[in-house]
């Protein structure tokens, strides 16, 4: 039977509770034990395809299709589980399914209620997981702050957890903030009343895990431990890290917290082989070269919105070519305003434009690709970046000027790119294409010389594709057809015939990618990079 670790946050969001989760993930995988993660996302929405990536990050999608939050990104690329839909519960998703059992009368006729109903789902799906991954250790991050509405369900359930498996089959793990005041004072206060909220939902922490500048002290520790009702050895630090968050397995194993869990969880005479995170950062702290790469987005676009993207060029930079890894963002928008935009790409090694939606800087996207064609700059599309290249070639060198994608124009005289159903001859639904899909790569290309394979798997996230109509035309000028859908035919890379390295992807690489054993394509744009 699995063991569950219930990991929480008090004071304020944005603490790291989902990298400290991952993080403890991949410590317990480092002592041999399986695990499962999951994360119970507050927000009513079923999941998190419809969010703004504004405000709530990219969109992670798992093989099974299922669009979740970004923190499932963390747990992928901290771990090694094979992540689905049941490893993302949305309270949406729970009154969903609630309703539904309603409607089929299978609470025989009680009256719904949070308790035990919307608990009970919760509970269930949360036991599910463990009983069919097999884990040794399932790790619930619980979204949201503890003292916020939206998060109550969640913790009651927990408490009922706590309460039916027993201390030894759960720990609960609180993440909180001790903040720094002016003069340089730690204050534990704020852990303090955090800690007596999470007391007041009927859970008592069983270790505590501090987010601060600095390493708390043995004085600050044991006024913590005496006040939050913990013991002095299972109050832990999570300082800010100096320059990735791979440093936190680490930081974590030094401080001794996987330790304390397996004490705590009754696993004993556990060997822990930390190595290849030590390896990763020794190739972070020492780079034997450096590399800038630009990344073309949306208008002010945060970190987060690409995060993926950005985390897959810094695995194959740091692991595969020991360098240090610069990315620059460019606004797209600005780019359309802009006459020369030459100074934009001033001292770039290559230029990735990942996948982006609506037509807001379509103009300055299309700049960035005919500007990395024309100066032979290592280049790498992903979804709407592979689909930008037949449209350049299209404009550019083809002479049909308004060509387009039917996303942004619907009456396009020349829709080189639409939806399926919109092309000719093709018997397709408008349905999304989500999750991992077979990929055909044509022999003779650079993609098939990067994978090695003849069929790789792939996830995808798109509604448009090029139509086919324009294949001959296209080919004839450069634009290369390097792979196409093992199911339905439909066209998933291009390659410039004549340039160094120029390719596009309509599915999304970046999603499989992890520290130690990154994407073989991200490794291969950074290596032309390097060597351009």
């Amino acid at each position: 039977m699995s063991k569950y670790i219930l990991v929480t946050s008090g004071v304020c969001s944005s603490l790291g509770k989902g990298v400290a989760s991952s993080s403890i993930g991949s410590l317990l995988e480092c002592h041999g034990l399986k695990i499962a993660m999951i994360k119970c996302d507050p927000y009513v929405n079923l999941d998190a395809g419809n969010i703004s990536p504004y405000q709530h990050g990219e969109v992670f999608v798992t093989e099974d299709g299922a669009e979740t939050d970004l923190d499932l990104g963390n747990f992928s690329r901290f771990t090694s589980v094979n992540l689905s839909s049941d490893n993302c519960i949305t309270i949406g998703k729970v009154y969903d399914q609630v309703i539904r059992n309603e409607r089929a009368g299978r609470y025989n006729g009680k009256t719904v209620q949070v308790i035990p109903h919307i608990t009970d789902e919760i509970k269930r799906r949360i036991i599910s997981v463990g009983a069919q991954s097999g884990a040794d250790v399932v790790i619930v991050e619980i979204g949201g702050t503890v003292g916020d509405i939206e998060s109550i369900p969640y913790l009651e359930a927990s408490r009922q957890l706590i309460h039916e498996l027993g201390k030894g089959e759960t720990l609960s793990v609180h993440l909180s903030l001790v903040p720094v005041i002016t003069g340089g004072e730690l204050k534990s206060k704020p852990t303090q009343h955090s800690v007596k909220q999470l007391q007041e939902a009927g859970i008592q922490p069983d270790i505590l895990l501090c987010r601060c500048e600095n390493e708390l002290d043995k004085s600050l520790k044991k006024k913590l431990a005496l006040f939050c009702n913990v013991s002095e050895g299972a109050v832990f630090t999570s300082v800010d890290v100096e320059k990735s968050i791979y440093e936190l397995p680490v930081i974590f194993h030094k401080e001794g917290l996987d330790t304390e869990i397996l004490r705590k969880l009754g696993f004993t005479d556990l060997k822990c082989n930390i190595k290849p995170w030590t390896q990763f950062l020794s190739k972070l702290s020492s780079p034997e070269k450096k590399i800038s790469i630009g990344m073309v987005g949306k208008k002010d676009y945060l970190d987060e919105c690409y995060k993926s993207v950005k985390e897959a060029l810094f695995h194959a930079a740091v692991t595969s070519y020991s360098a240090e890894l610069s990315i620059v963002k460019i606004d797209a928008e600005t780019l359309e305003g802009t006459e020369n935009i030459k100074p934009f790409f001033a001292g770039l090694d290559g230029i990735v434009i990942p996948g982006n939606v609506g037509n807001r800087g379509f103009m300055g996207l299309l700049a960035a690709v005919k500007y990395a064609r024309e100066n032979n700059i290592p280049y790498l599309g992903i979804d709407l970046g592979m689909q930008l290249m037949a449209i350049e070639t299209a404009r550019n060198l083809a002479g049909i000027e308004d060509a387009d994608s039917t996303e942004f124009i619907q009456n396009t005289k020349h829709p080189v790119i639409s939806l399926p159903e919109e092309q000719a001859g093709l018997n397709a639904s408008g349905l999304m294409k989500l999750g991992a899909n077979n990929v055909q790569l044509n022999k003779g290309t650079k993609l098939h010389a990067i994978y090695k394979k003849q069929v790789v798997s792939e996830r995808h996230r798109s509604k448009y594709t090029f139509d086919r109509r324009y294949k001959d035309q296209l080919e004839s000028l450069g634009l290369i057809i390097s792979a196409k859908a093992a199911t339905d035919g439909q066209t998933e890379a291009f390659e410039w015939q004549n340039h160094p390295w120029g390719i596009g992807v309509q599915y999304h690489p970046e999603f499989s990618s992890r520290p130690t054993k990154p994407h073989p394509l991200f490794t291969a744009f950074i290596g032309a990079a390097i060597s351009e």
